[in-house]
């Protein structure tokens, strides 16, 4: 009996030591202001010493800009740290991928670069959170952004993702083997000239794209069509793909993606085949975007240094036209860690993380100002060149439409078809039109 009175006893002051240490009991049932928004923050307001790590989504890049990003951002950052996971470079299968993991409601990735064609998709699925609470917040001013890309990232009245770059097709060339004034004007005289110089200065090919069946198709393709006049949807978002002057744009592109001045296996090439052969000094032309110029330049990397110039993509009977691109980053909804991620994301979209990008990826600001920057003109320097200029005023947008992944996949499958010689120019128009208008009702 005595023992059993010594243990209550016992017992009895250590409960009441442990009392003691919690603080009292006023904010015992307190809400955790460290969930949703991520703060780390202690009770006396300041800043802890927790570290939190955040994971940053992209595909695959080739150039030092990721690195840079992250780097910088890290050192100014000590409590936030950002770790890259690489996704898959075939921009559908990056899509997939995402889907797949916020399907699953997964907070494993807390910050994503987004194509410009999935911010209002992802939105409306949910999987995204809404911005604008903290572009308010911190007085972020939208409209010195470029506002074509601010608008393909706003869905109802919101908006879901921060404009990282903008992209539009562009052709790129030898200068030690195309002198300025045999660079193609017209598709015709591309024709003519990769035939010509294939083989000059120890090339294999003439001309390099992308045919993959994968969104980089989707792009050609459109520059294709409007170059010769034609369109997918018209102004009112109505189907117009089924007409002589997308056939004759569709016709052209199958032309030059079976041609001999190209390679064999060219339904193969995305950005990173038809990027890696320019570099190595295997063409005298490709279709690429703005960051190839960079990579060209980048002596650790290529064959070329030096000798890259850049131009408008060749015109059609109605002039040139380069799709209209670029990249999102945007915030998952189910991150553990949103208040954090908003701060990398404000960092790599602001004047300074864009800066990195253009210098050390050769991507083309979303910020119109740092087109001024003496830096970012001295390491790109054709941001200034007439050629580039030329090129985003000849910029069309991909099919406007909210199921697009469904319109993208309908033009990626019959062009495609038409490449490979299953279908006709004309029965690949005719029957996009008739798909088109299944999924557009």
């Amino acid at each position: 009996m005595k023992a059993k009175l010594w243990f209550l006893s016992i017992l009895f002051i250590l409960v009441l030591a442990l009392v003691g240490c919690s603080g009292g009991g006023d904010d015992s049932g307190s809400e955790d202001t460290s969930g949703e928004e991520g703060t780390s923050e202690n009770s006396e307001g300041e800043s802890s010493d927790e570290v939190v790590t955040l994971t940053w989504a992209r595909g695959q890049d080739s150039t030092q800009a990721s690195e840079k990003l992250i780097e910088e951002f890290n050192k100014k950052n000590p409590n936030i740290q950002v770790e890259l996971r690489e996704m898959p470079s075939d921009t559908g299968q990056q899509h997939d991928a995402y889907v797949t993991q916020l399907n699953a409601e997964s907070s494993e990735i807390d910050v994503m670069d987004m194509d410009v064609i999935w911010p209002a998709e992802f939105a409306q699925a949910g999987y995204v959170l809404e911005l604008d609470r903290f572009i308010q917040r911190d007085g972020i001013d939208m409209d010195k952004y470029n506002q074509g890309a601010v608008s393909a990232a706003n869905f109802n009245g919101k908006q879901w993702a921060m404009p990282k770059f903008i992209d539009t097709g562009m052709l790129f060339y030898r200068t030690d083997i195309v002198s300025e004034d045999e660079v193609p004007q017209t598709w015709d005289e591309l024709i003519e000239s990769a035939q010509a110089k294939k083989g000059e200065g120890g090339t294999e090919f003439g001309y390099l794209m992308q045919a993959k069946q994968y969104e980089g198709l989707v792009c050609n393709v459109v520059e294709f069509i409007h170059a010769y006049g034609g369109q997918i949807l018209d102004d009112s978002g109505e189907v117009a793909v089924d007409s002589p002057e997308t056939v004759k744009g569709i016709s052209k592109l199958v032309e030059i993606a079976n041609s001999d001045f190209v390679p064999g296996n060219i339904n193969t090439f995305t950005e990173v085949e038809s990027h890696t052969a320019f570099i190595e000094g295997q063409s005298p032309y490709i279709r690429n975007w703005p960051y190839q110029w960079n990579l060209a330049n980048d002596e650790n990397e290529s064959e070329i240094v030096g000798n890259v110039g850049v131009a408008p993509l060749p015109a059609g009977d109605e002039g040139s036209a380069a799709a209209l691109g670029g990249w999102m980053a945007g915030i998952n909804k189910y991150s553990e860690h949103k208040e954090e991620a908003w701060e990398f994301v404000k960092f790599m979209t602001g004047p300074e993380g864009q800066k990195i990008s253009a210098i050390y990826g050769g991507l083309a600001p979303t910020l119109p100002e740092l087109f001024e920057d003496e830096e970012i003109l001295e390491a790109n320097p054709f941001f200034k060149e007439e050629g580039f200029q030329k090129a985003l005023e000849g910029a069309v947008s991909r099919p406007v439409a909210p199921n697009y992944p469904e319109v993208s996949e309908i033009i990626q499958i019959n062009v495609s078809k038409a490449i490979a010689g299953e279908l006709t120019p004309e029965e690949a128009a005719a029957t996009m039109e008739e798909e088109l208008n299944n999924v557009m009702q």
